[in-house]
């Protein structure tokens, strides 16, 4: 299908919005046009009777509405997005999940087909590309996840595709590793080694980081309904694509803080950061069904915890693994609290150690905890925001902010970063910008963008 790019003006992401002159593209991440400013993705699945669409802000101030033309009500257009530079060429470039979308005739009932839009980065910014589909279509939701990053130690990121509807319990699809054809993986993998059902929902949730440091991203893969011995438990396969290792993680796993129970969604949500300062990705994960307050029902959203694990040179290590929730921290854990439902991790006071963003969408909030050389993660200062809308929280990610109010190119170590925060069923994306003042501080909490069909459902 065509695609449509409607242009308008909105308020800059940042200053200093002088026009640029001719460029090329210079590498940064998270920027698409090559103006050394940072941009940022909105989907909203559900635009125009659910054909779905994608709003592009780019730091310049110009926005982008990205659609398809002829697109059929139910497509899901932007289920999913992810970042990353996939042709090399220095510009970051935008997948788009359509998750929805059927290879022929839409079947009433059924799960769709799914396909991924991608969009390259230029000086101009985006322009569509190739249209990704799995060979043999079926109920597989090709496109409801979707990461980004360099699996192969080439210098080019690769695109990773979660198919979580894939009749095996889930599949996972990677593209454009060095020297290979598309490469899909499920349980049933022999490397792989997993017991699948068919609704472990494997590849639901995605996230990509350089655990062991090597220089080669890591994969992990969410099954947040994955019934390893429990139904709906959860599971995190970590695998070494390149080397087809893989490593399966839940709250059984030996170190892992916490116990397996049915319906905790172990991996519903995943966010990699380097908490600790020691050049290696750490693993946050999601386990939004925990239940910690009393008379929790089956399958009933839970209060919510977050395990984090640390990367080392032998890869992510339980040993030292954290276990987060609102008993040890600000605010109140409570029923449908869903603590951890969504992730983000980015420096937010500038001292060289990521923080960890945690959604709570029941209580309208956001949990904030500081990174620190010296053992990670910690509870001291952490903030609880609040802010506007029924879900505030359901979607989170980190966006490189000005210093001194004059712009500074993104990539720079030390790079501070602002907090986007966005309410899908009300259609609001806000926006705090960090602060380097000692401690954990964000800005005032600001409006970014309002829209309809969940807009704000994914940020890329």
């Amino acid at each position: 299908m065509k695609l449509l790019l409607a242009a308008c003006l909105v308020l800059p992401l940042i200053s200093g919005t002088a026009p640029v002159a001719a460029r090329s593209c210079g590498g940064h991440p998270l920027d698409f046009d090559g103006d050394g400013r940072p941009d940022l993705a909105v989907a909203a699945p559900y635009d125009n009777a659910r054909a779905g669409s994608v709003t592009v802000m780019y730091g310049s101030g110009e926005k982008a509405k990205l659609t398809q033309e002829g697109a059929e009500p139910g497509d899901s257009f932007g289920s999913a997005l992810a970042v990353g530079d996939f042709d090399g060429d220095g510009c970051s470039d935008l997948a788009v999940g359509v998750s929805e979308e059927f290879a022929g005739e839409r079947v009433p009932g059924a799960d769709g087909n799914g396909v991924v839009q991608i969009f390259h980065g230029s000086p101009d910014g985006l322009a569509a590309g190739e249209e990704l589909a799995p060979a043999r279509p079926s109920s597989d939701r090709f496109g409801a996840s979707l990461a980004a990053g360099d699996l192969d130690g080439d210098g080019r990121d690769e695109l990773v595709v979660g198919s979580p509807s894939h009749r095996s319990g889930g599949a996972v699809t990677v593209y454009w590793m060095k020297g290979r054809e598309p490469y899909r993986m499920t349980q049933k993998t022999p490397w792989v080694r997993q017991t699948a059902h068919v609704t472990d929902q494997w590849g639901a949730v995605l996230a990509t980081g350089d655990f062991d440091g090597d220089g080669d991203d890591d994969l992990a893969v969410g099954a947040p309904a994955d019934s390893v011995r429990f139904d709906g438990q959860g599971s995190v396969t970590v695998i070494d694509v390149r080397g087809r290792r893989a490593r399966l993680l839940t709250q059984s796993s030996t170190g892992v803080k916490g116990a397996s129970e049915k319906w905790d969604a172990f991996g519903a949500a995943l966010a990699t950061g380097d908490f600790d300062g020691d050049g290696r990705a750490d693993l946050a994960i999601g386990v939004p069904g925990e239940g910690l307050s009393a008379n929790q029902r089956a399958m009933d959203y839970g209060d919510g915890t977050v395990d984090v694990l640390y990367g080392s040179r032998g890869g992510l290590t339980t040993h030292g693994s954290e276990a987060w929730s609102q008993n040890t921290l600000k605010g109140v854990p409570r029923y449908y609290d869903r603590f951890g439902v969504s992730l983000a991790a980015g420096d937010l006071n500038g001292d060289g150690h990521d923080d960890l963003a945690i959604g709570v969408p029941g209580e309208k909030a956001v949990q904030v905890l500081a990174g620190r050389a010296s053992g990670g993660l910690t509870r001291a200062g952490n903030l609880l925001v609040k802010g506007q809308g029924r879900d505030f929280g359901a979607a989170l990610a980190a966006l490189p902010v000005t210093v001194s109010g004059r712009h500074r190119p993104l990539g720079r170590r030390e790079t501070l970063y602002g907090l986007v925060v966005a309410a899908p069923d009300q259609g609001l994306v806000m926006y705090a910008p960090g602060s380097r003042r000692r401690g954990l501080r964000l800005g005032e909490m600001r409006r970014l963008g309002q829209g309809a069909g969940l807009y704000g459902y994914a940020l890329g």
